[in-house]
């Protein structure tokens, strides 16, 4: 089927209250911030149920596949499974309106999280865009088009069929949710292993190597770029999980924790941006889940990039070839409960890898991820 079609005319639903460009790189803040109110005082409670409550929330049939066939979960399984999403703006470089009928509205970023039963870990596993995979319904395509043929349930529906595993909640953050999180923290610091610009969207943003300091509007350039890399997404993924860990490092840290206010704003900034499937808006779950992850430190949060097997060239298209021996094992783990054993098995992969694609030629077949153990 032609990437230029979609299926029995389907026509995605607005996930916003008005067109916005989405960020790629998506670590639910509610999920950062509700440990950290946990320790606030009545006197707050108002001031940040309004905050939380300026999210918006999707109904079940917008976010989730109806088919009955879906992954089986046992329902004593607390384990949970959350599809962090980002989706690119249109090839007219218009910004983004996930309501429009065009067909160039892709699927940007995908993130796995999964937390297991004993909240002892985040695990972040990233896909990559260009992944090869079969679509549900329309056979193989880049895994980006998949909500072009039936908007977020269409990728949800791909995604559980590639782990063959349920996913229980979908979260979706703007862009804009970063620029503003990192000036509400005061920025964070991250290592940059080459220096680079943002060449192709704004000339004059530069990075220096080594560590350096990103806040506003600096962050949000910081996690867009691509094109500055010869590795392209792979570095970007990699860049924007070391932001990531920089900034849940920065809101457990005294400063923020310690600071019902800090805390406020933190919340305040972020949840307008913010939009998620109605079971994650749920108050009583939410503080249940900071209450078991009261104990989650920065180094609790373990992120890595789903092995790919090398590129291949795919009618005129640059794609990526899924590491389904691999895929199989993460599915397996997560229904396990045993991804840090697999993560300790591919770690030192993952650390090789990112020294090469720091300094990789163009067209390494899979640079920055992981192979098969």
């Amino acid at each position: 089927m032609s990437l230029d079609t979609q299926p029995n005319g389907y026509v995605p639903r607005r996930l916003h209250r008005k067109p916005r460009r989405i960020g790629r790189t998506v670590l639910l803040a509610a999920l950062m911030v509700v440990v950290c109110v946990l320790g606030v005082g009545g006197t707050y409670a108002a001031k940040f149920a309004t905050a939380l409550g300026q999210s918006e929330t999707l109904q079940d049939n917008e976010v989730f596949p109806t088919n009955t066939d879906r992954p089986y979960k046992d329902p004593g399984d607390a384990s949970m499974n959350i599809l962090l999403l980002g989706a690119d703006k249109s090839a007219t470089d218009e910004e983004l309106d996930i309501s429009a009928t065009s067909t160039d509205q892709r699927s940007d970023s995908m993130m796995l999280v999964h937390i297991p039963a004993d909240r002892k870990r985040i695990y972040i596993m990233s896909v990559v865009r260009d992944s090869w995979v079969d679509i549900p319904g329309v056979g193989k395509s880049k895994i980006n088009a998949a909500m072009s043929y039936g908007g977020v349930p269409k990728l949800v529906e791909t995604l559980e069929g590639l782990f063959d595993q349920k996913i229980d909640h979908v979260a979706m953050v703007d862009f804009s949710a970063f620029r503003e999180l990192t000036k509400a923290i005061g920025g964070v610091t991250v290592n940059n292993p080459k220096a680079f610009c943002a060449y192709k969207t704004t000339p004059d943003v530069c990075f220096e190597a080594g560590n350096i300091h990103i806040e506003g509007q600096r962050a949000l350039k910081w996690v867009r770029e691509r094109h500055a890399f010869p590795g392209s997404d792979y570095q970007r993924v990699r860049n924007q999980q070391q932001f990531l860990k920089a900034v849940f490092k920065k809101v457990l840290s005294p400063e923020v924790l310690a600071s019902p206010n800090k805390l406020f704003d933190v919340v305040n900034s972020v949840m307008p941006y913010v939009t998620t499937d109605k079971g994650l808006k749920d108050a009583g779950m939410l503080v249940g889940l900071g209450m078991q992850m009261t104990s989650l430190r920065s180094s609790d949060l373990v992120s890595f990039t789903v092995p790919t097997s090398g590129s291949q060239t795919i009618g005129g298209q640059s794609v990526e070839i899924p590491d389904y021996a691999a895929i199989t094992k993460i599915g397996q783990a997560m229904a396990a409960g045993t991804l840090d054993e697999y993560y300790a098995s591919i770690k030192d992969k993952e650390a090789e890898n990112e020294k090469l694609q720091s300094g990789a030629s163009a067209g390494t077949a899979s640079s920055g991820t992981a192979t098969t153990p």
